[in-house]
């Protein structure tokens, strides 16, 4: 027996005589903590805005109908509708169980989607850098801050100020999906001879690890189609960079892993998540995504050096080949005109940002070059933080600069009070259009794309809309919309007109806005 395993036996013996070793948190769970509970308090204290509606309205139409639920934002079909996806109907269970409204599912969804987040974050780079303890905090810093000096607000943004508002977003759950998954892929690769030791429990080592691990990319792509594509992209990267022995037995555990992911895609009742490669009703709504692009993502470009490291040490590199990979398939969504493939922008920032911090974790004395690259680091969280970030943990009410703050959206529980189920509303302003539906209301034009509406047909209701609320738009014209339509109720900005044949209800104290009646009855009239 050598001596070192004798030594390890006397220092337990010696721990147990004295009641055992005290626990000592790790850098990460001690940051980490702070960070979720931070930024948990943050997520409730904004008001939720822009897509945050729409989520709500899903959640609204499966507490309604769990297993037929209607369309998000519509009184029409919903099947084939991809916002129906086993992170949503789970949503939806909760909230039959519960009796909470969308609203409420979604504040608390937000602190759990965090939570997975940053546990899936620390199992990666433990992945990646298993003796390097500050690592993962590093790298969620990198996450958070490199990013750009101009602000990047859209579902699976990873910036502290954008995760004021998409928390709750499935996107947010997603991603941390897909950091474990990829940990888990690491782990597996290691079986084969990789540069990773397996440190986990044995029975995770057989086929039904390797089918487990295909589960979960199956449900990531279920869960966020956009973020399932760039999840798999790195997996094959991971697979591809650690990966050393090809047998034939290897081969057929990763066949089984993708066999698994794809029949798990396949069997989801809900909707066809490979028929949303031919619906291009998301490439309008994603094309601002590409506009402005560098200055929303040039502070990451920190990282590349790291990077650029580590492609010498190895080509085969996984974070090397991830970068490489989820930067093709952004560039081909920007020069083919499918800007749907722009959500995976966030992912692809994954692999500088965390080469970064897994080179900045390397224990000291650091070389020249290692100590500019930190310096440089620092220069650019510090850039971050200040132009764009920071008004994600500075209340307006303590800001002593005037930093950038996240959206401060109104609330429609005052108009909703008065609208019944299966009342269509048409609405004129761009929160009321986003953030009405939230409540379980229905509109006469639903403000996004769903492939359970022809999109077609969803721009022929908006024109009905746009020629409704148009100032020389006559009152048969009016009517025949609203009885097309079934429209019962207006939702207007002051700057609208108000039709003849409406009569008011409420008004918003706080933004002005208008609710009205078409059909002639009345109800007191008062204010919000």
């Amino acid at each position: 027996m050598s001596a070192d395993v004798l030594l390890r036996r006397t220092v337990r013996g010696a721990t147990a005589l004295r009641g055992g070793a005290s626990w000592r948190p790790t850098p990460y769970q001690v940051f980490g903590g702070l960070f979720w509970l931070v930024m948990s308090l943050a997520y409730w204290r904004v008001p939720q805005c822009c897509d945050a509606g729409q989520h709500a309205a899903v959640v609204e139409r499966l507490k309604a109908s769990l297993l037929h639920p209607r369309h998000p934002t519509a009184d029409l079909p919903g099947a084939g509708s991809p916002y129906y996806s086993p992170y949503a109907v789970a949503q939806g269970a909760f909230a039959r169980l519960t009796d909470l409204g969308g609203w409420a599912v979604l504040r608390l969804a937000g602190p759990l989607n965090l939570l997975v987040l940053l546990t899936g974050l620390a199992r990666f780079v433990r992945v990646l850098a298993p003796r390097r303890p500050w690592a993962p905090v590093l790298a969620l810093f990198s996450m958070t801050l490199l990013w750009g000096t101009e602000s990047a607000w859209w579902s699976g943004s990873l910036g502290l100020l954008p995760m004021t508002g998409n928390l709750g977003d499935p996107s947010m759950s997603a991603i941390g999906l897909a950091f474990w998954a990829w940990a888990l892929t690491g782990i597996r690769a290691a079986e084969g001879g990789g540069p990773v030791r397996y440190v986990g429990p044995s029975g995770l080592r057989g086929f039904s690890g390797y089918a487990g691990v295909g589960a979960l990319y199956g449900l990531i792509l279920l869960v966020h189609p956009v973020t399932g594509l760039a999840a798999a992209l790195g997996a094959v990267a991971v697979v591809a960079g650690w990966q050393r022995r090809w047998r034939p037995a290897v081969v057929g555990r990763w066949a089984l892993t993708g066999g698994t992911a794809l029949l798990v895609a396949c069997c989801w009742p809900y909707f066809d998540v490979f028929a949303l490669a031919r619906y291009p009703g998301f490439d309008a709504t994603h094309e601002r995504l590409y506009e402005g692009m560098p200055g929303h993502l040039w502070l990451a470009l920190a990282g590349l050096p790291a990077l650029w490291l580590r492609a010498r040490g190895s080509v085969r590199d996984p974070l090397v080949l991830m970068f490489a990979l989820e930067c093709a398939a952004v560039a081909y969504g920007g020069f083919g005109g499918h800007y749907a493939y722009g959500g995976i922008l966030g992912a692809a920032l994954v692999p500088p940002q965390f080469a970064l911090a897994v080179e900045l974790a390397a224990p000291r004395p650091w070389s020249a070059g290692r100590r500019l690259l930190g310096a440089v680091a620092a220069a650019a969280a510090c850039t971050g933080f200040l132009a764009v970030q920071a008004g994600a943990v500075v209340p307006r009410s303590l800001d002593p600069v005037g930093f950038e703050q996240p959206p401060r959206a109104p609330t429609y529980a005052w108009a909703a009070r008065y609208i019944g189920p299966g009342e269509a509303v048409i609405a004129d302003g761009y929160d009321a259009v986003h953030l009405i539906a939230g409540h379980g209301v229905d509109l006469a034009a639903p403000a996004l794309p769903d492939p359970a509406l022809d999109e077609r047909e969803r721009q022929r209701r908006l024109a009905a809309v746009r020629a409704y609320l148009a100032p020389s738009s006559t009152r048969a014209e009016r009517t025949a919309v609203a009885r097309r339509y079934h429209v019962r109720w207006l939702l207007l900005t002051p700057r609208q007109r108000m039709p003849e044949e409406a009569v008011v209800v409420a008004w918003s104290r706080e933004t002005g806005e208008v609710l009205a009646r078409v059909d002639g009855s009345a109800r007191t009239t008062r204010s919000t």
